[in-house]
């Protein structure tokens, strides 16, 4: 069954901060990795600690995708998108600690 993927309004955004080349990467991991089982852990894909951005994380080299799943109705929430820098993640023009 293929899920169907909804971007949060913000993702315009976080996105504007990634080079057009890397932008490209980062939207096409994502409808690889996340239209089949983006519950299922991968090397890449992994249920992360209680964080105030997302439950799950995709990895597509330095950059972060995170998202949640709505199981019933089988769709992926694209909250947020950010480039990882040693223990930091910057996302936009903000930088979080997870």
């Amino acid at each position: 069954m293929a899920y169907l993927i909804k971007y949060s309004p913000v993702i315009k955004e976080h996105l504007k901060e990634l080079p057009v080349g890397s932008q490209r990467l980062v939207l096409e991991a994502i409808e690889q990795q996340l239209l089949h089982q983006p519950t299922m852990e991968t090397r890449n894909r992994k249920k992360m600690r209680p964080n105030h951005l997302a439950p799950w994380e995709l990895r597509v080299g330095t950059f972060r995708v995170y998202y949640d799943v709505e199981e019933p109705t089988a769709i992926v929430h694209i909250r947020a998108i950010g480039i990882k820098q040693r223990n930091r993640v910057r996302i936009g023009q903000e930088d979080f600690e997870l």
